[in-house]
């Protein structure tokens, strides 16, 4: 291999720099979601040509670099889909997110630029075996989780959940309590996190820490890793959770296996909505009624009037300063704090 070698964000949680890193193409029939493998940048990066760094920060790749990351799939309703399984004998791949989630691209919007694009490099490997995410789970006692929590939901992805996430946030802490900011669903994005982090969550989980580059996968596998993460979150006592399901909970992303897991330890339901007519479209689809709608439906007056006219939920802009005394509200007679 020519160029610089990096680390996407997915291989966070296994302390993969400074080891000597050892590769192998294994056949197919081996490949799995979550494997740690190598893509060679094998062309001139087009309009994505950035990977997120273990840190959060973004570096901008050239032809001949290769990048760490790990096998998945995606399903992006307003950019990009794409699997590993779908990678062909050439080889060829993309950065399907900038966490360094790869596979094969199977479609992509039409205003989308092109996905950086790779060539399978080999798995990494030691001792002669392959090295996946899920061999970098602590092992946790499982414990009940009794969390309070506040669940953002969205209509699609890029709705403005993280914005509204960290909004939350502020003003949990600013009333002194502990809170943990957690992504349970979605495709691995560290900075979504980082950010809640910087709003000043105490602690920060994401699906990434239970060995998952998205969660999109069957419930029956989906499960065990969530019991895993809620009891990691258990664990740091917080007063509440403030929890973003990636993507709409009606997207192959198991955000109906997140909310059939909280159950009543959700006592907010926050929705995102792109639009005022979607917010309709997922409360019959997906049979809850959210406390609060906020999002990019919520931009103008025209929305937020809209949205309560079809949805009889209150409507927020959270960007609004003037709206903050409304949420506190919500917030109190909800958690109860």
């Amino acid at each position: 291999m020519t160029g610089k070698m990096f680390f996407a964000s997915l291989t966070r949680i296994a302390s993969l720099q400074g080891r000597e890193i050892v590769t192998k193409k294994l056949d197919r029939k081996e490949w799995e979601a979550g494997d740690y493998v190598v893509g060679v940048v094998d062309g001139p990066p087009p309009g994505f040509r950035t990977i997120e760094l273990v840190s959060g920060r973004m570096v901008e790749l050239v032809q001949g670099d290769s990048v760490v990351g790990a096998f998945g799939i995606r399903h992006a309703t307003l950019e990009a889909t794409g699997s590993f399984e779908a990678i062909g004998a050439d080889g060829r791949m993309a950065a399907l997110t900038s966490a360094g989630l790869f596979g094969a691209v199977m479609s992509r919007a039409f205003m989308l630029p092109a996905l950086l694009p790779l060539s399978y490099g080999g798995h990494v490997t030691s001792g002669g075996r392959k090295l996946q995410m899920r061999d970098f789970i602590p092992t946790v006692d499982e414990v009940e989780y009794k969390c309070p929590t506040v669940l953002i939901v969205g209509t699609s992805m890029s709705a403005g959940k993280t914005t509204v996430a960290k909004a939350i946030i502020r003003r949990l802490k600013e009333r002194g309590l502990r809170v943990v900011g957690a992504k349970l669903t979605g495709a691995g994005r560290y900075r979504d996190v980082l950010g809640m982090s910087d709003a000043g969550a105490d602690e920060i989980f994401d699906f990434v820490d239970a060995g998952l580059p998205s969660s999109i996968g069957p419930p029956e596998q989906f499960r065990p890793r969530l019991h895993q993460l809620l009891s990691r979150i258990a664990k740091t006592k917080p007063d509440v959770v403030v929890a973003e399901a990636g993507a709409s909970p009606l997207e192959p992303y198991n955000g109906d296996t997140v909310l059939d897991e909280l159950g009543s330890r959700v006592r907010c339901i926050v929705l995102c909505a792109s639009d005022p007519y979607a917010v309709v479209g997922v409360m019959r689809g997906f049979d809850r009624r959210p406390d609060l709608v906020t999002g990019i439906a919520t931009s103008t007056i025209a929305g937020i009037e809209l949205c309560e006219k079809l949805a009889g939920i209150p409507a927020l802009n959270l960007l609004d300063p003037t709206t903050r005394p409304e949420l506190e509200r919500i917030l109190s007679e909800r958690l109860g704090v």
